[in-house]
């Protein structure tokens, strides 16, 4: 779609993405298809103005850019008249519905008025009304208000229900397999190479002492509210080697010694987390939206087939 579009001279074209596959998609749009792209980032983004490019969006190039960037540069967004806006990983949006979904909102208002194609391989993982909201980002009358959404396919208690919101998707949504694209698409065969690692005894110990930290009822070096997210990344650094978790623990042991000499619990993240906070923000946004539990009643509860046949 993005090379039609190409080829019709329709060249303001937008790229939302995850912040840690911006670069791929730039390696495959030039490697498969021979188009030019572009990433922007606070930095890219920054230089553009100072060139004199009051709206660094409006290029030549096909645009790439994080999640979280596109939430920050919203107002640009609207400014740019774009033939297309493809969203990829598309799933991270499903909670737009929801009051506490900062960056899939800003995303929906800011690409509204324009051609757009939402890309995921798991448009489903909890609740029927997460398929309301993908829905409500191409079309936001397609299923009513969410209150009529609710009443009527949170449950599909009934065969004719679940016909009904069959024939409401088809015009939307459009399932493809990989085996039915094998003559457009080459794929590389995939041969895992398992390769056996096996800690050593400081590093183990390492582990250990954090996995048994991080498990301690009370933990003053990480908010409250952040805590399960947190752990999450912690662990990741964790398995990652000693140098990535290394200056964060630093970080975590210098607060906690300056929130002792104030008698004050710490309640500020860490400077010391990995450089690309796109990411971050991004897995945060997500990971605060998931933590508001859906109902029992509205939880997704469809058969293999009707999985299948959505």
């Amino acid at each position: 779609m993005i090379s039609q579009k190409w080829a019709e001279r329709k060249r303001r074209l937008l790229v939302i993405v995850p912040a840690n596959l911006r670069k791929q998609w730039g390696q495959e749009l030039a490697d498969k298809f021979y188009l030019p792209s572009a990433i922007l980032e606070n930095r890219s983004f920054n230089e553009a103005i100072r060139a004199g490019n009051l709206n660094p969006f409006q290029r030549d190039e096909i645009v790439l850019c994080s999640y979280q960037f596109a939430r920050t540069k919203e107002p640009y967004l609207r400014q740019t008249n774009w033939d297309l806006v493809v969203i990829d990983e598309a799933h991270r949006l499903r909670n737009v519905y929801k009051s506490s979904s900062k960056i899939a909102t800003a995303i929906k208002q800011a690409v509204s008025p324009f051609p757009k194609v939402l890309l995921t391989a798991t448009p489903l993982q909890n609740s029927l009304l997460e398929l309301y909201g993908l829905v409500s980002i191409i079309d936001d009358f397609a299923f009513g208000d969410l209150k009529s959404f609710r009443a009527r396919f949170a449950r599909l208690g009934n065969d004719a229900d679940f016909a009904e919101l069959k024939e409401r998707l088809r015009p939307l949504c459009k399932r493809t397999l990989r085996k039915q694209v094998l003559q457009y698409v080459k794929y590389t065969n995939r041969h895992a190479l398992v390769q056996e690692f096996v800690p050593t005894a400081e590093e183990q110990r390492l582990y250990d002492l954090v996995s048994d930290y991080l498990q301690q009822p009370t933990l003053y070096a990480l908010p409250a509210s952040q805590r399960q997210l947190m752990t999450l990344i912690l662990r990741k650094l964790l398995g990652s080697s000693t140098h990535a978790i290394s200056s964060t623990l630093d970080g975590l042991a210098n607060k906690l010694e300056a929130a002792a000499t104030a008698s004050e619990a710490v309640d500020v993240l860490p400077d010391e987390l990995p450089d690309n906070l796109e990411d971050l923000d991004e897995l945060a946004d997500e990971w605060e939206e998931d933590e508001n539990s859906t109902s029992q009643a509205e939880r997704v509860r469809l058969n293999p087939e009707q999985l299948t046949e959505l």
